[in-house]
């Protein structure tokens, strides 16, 4: 689904350009109920403006937690998130969640649905209609605005839903794992067309995923996080320009650092909780790629 981020009916946009969009997590921490180790301990995250981060882990080690509290759908204990130096306490106009299920209106064809948050913010009509042509436009799908949800494909409806963050002119697009169920060639197709829409846009993007592929093939940054508790482990810079060749020599061999770090996280944490270490035997040709787009840990 697509979070709409402005609670209340209005007209004022988020306020974009070169030099916004600058998010700021610092020394954040979160500990759930019942938990016997923290969620997030102590993190701090810098996304520039018109920056590609993207957050990587094992299962449980905080990040879906940490995009939550970015987009203020979730508070933290301690630490604090700033978005172009005003303080996060809830959601607001200059962020856009995109998740993994589109939580598109079944009821609405997709025009309809890129429309509504425009509604709820009491936009004119003639506006609102030339936006989400403009939005449709952007994510290819100009000839499918009167199509209803049930007649989309899985990879179209996840265009809806990041046509309907783009429409509200977020200053910075948090996506959780939104090609998570769609099948590899559908996710490979929407890698090039994000790709071509970041390098439209220049959204500050920060995106969450298991899939080591798509985190490479994607990210300015990749940031690995511990688990138990959720701790920054390391932060890779990607220094490729975009568009990038997805099955380039460089891609696969920072694909292979990264999915180290996570294989020795997971295994850390297994020989913490278990006693048990284990290592998987290395492949006999490790360059050879860097695997299908569901390769995450």
């Amino acid at each position: 689904m697509t979070l709409v981020t402005d609670p209340l009916p209005s007209t004022r946009q988020a306020p974009t350009g070169p030099g916004t969009g600058r998010l700021v997590l610092r020394h954040v921490s979160k500990a759930f109920a019942g938990a016997k180790v923290p969620a997030l301990d102590d993190v701090s995250i810098t996304v520039e403006p018109g920056e590609f981060v993207v957050l990587v882990g094992p299962s449980g080690c905080g990040k879906s937690t940490l995009l939550n509290i970015a987009a203020g759908m979730l508070k933290q204990d301690a630490g604090t998130v700033e978005i172009d130096g005003r303080h996060v306490t809830g959601p607001g106009p200059d962020r856009a969640v995109v998740f993994q299920d589109h939580g598109l209106f079944p009821w609405l064809d997709a025009f309809s649905n890129i429309e509504f948050g425009l509604k709820m913010r009491g936009m004119n009509k003639s506006e609102r209609h030339d936006r989400v042509v403009e939005a449709l436009k952007m994510v290819h799908l100009s000839n499918a605005g009167q199509k209803l949800v049930h007649e989309l494909s899985g990879g179209m409806r996840q265009r809806v839903a990041i046509a309907r963050s783009l429409v509200l002119n977020p200053a910075c697009l948090l996506m959780d794992e939104p090609f998570a169920a769609l099948d590899a060639q559908t996710r490979t197709l929407l890698h090039a067309q994000l790709q071509e829409l970041w390098m439209t846009t220049k959204k500050t993007i920060l995106f969450v995923t298991h899939s080591v592929g798509e985190a490479v093939r994607l990210a300015d940054r990749v940031i690995v996080l511990h688990s138990y508790p959720g701790r920054v482990r390391r932060e890779l810079k990607i220094d490729l320009k975009h568009p990038r060749d997805f099955d380039g020599p460089v891609l696969q061999e920072m694909g292979h650092l990264v999915r180290r770090e996570i294989e020795d996280e997971v295994n850390r944490v297994n020989a913490s909780m278990a006693g048990d270490f284990w290592e998987p035997k290395k492949a006999p040709h490790l360059g050879a790629g860097v695997g299908g787009m569901g390769d995450g840990i």
